[in-house]
């Protein structure tokens, strides 16, 4: 990476990243570790983010633009307990939702398969 002269602004683009990189945290959204009773929880999540710019010109006018984005999903917490320290998943609630549906159409089909059995 080339070095940058003291008196040289970053570029819009740099200048994106490091707003969404120092966004881009657990603590952000979840706030910081919490102790309490001798047990301390760490939050952690998954923190992604992308963003693009870009320049042109055209018949001698010229022009910038950009944007970007950041989402950050709960995976989770670090337990620290009697010295122990132990992850904790959060389930995906829309995994959850999917097995309840998978788990609903499998029982109507079972149900009418014995229904049928019993009718013969």
């Amino acid at each position: 990476m080339e070095e940058r002269a003291k008196n040289e602004q970053p570029s819009f683009i740099e200048r994106l990243a490091q707003r969404l990189g120092v966004s881009a945290n657990a603590s952000t959204i979840y706030g910081e570790p919490v102790e309490r009773d001798g047990v301390t929880v760490i939050p952690a999540a998954k923190a992604m983010y992308g963003f693009g710019g870009g320049s042109g010109s055209k018949a001698g006018e010229e022009g910038t633009g950009g944007g970007g984005g950041v989402g950050i999903k709960p995976v989770g917490y670090i337990e620290i307990k009697d010295g122990n320290t132990k992850f904790r998943p959060i389930p995906d609630p829309e995994r959850v939702v999917k097995i309840i549906a998978v788990s609903g159409v499998m029982s109507l089909l079972i149900l009418k398969a014995v229904t049928k059995l019993l009718n013969r």
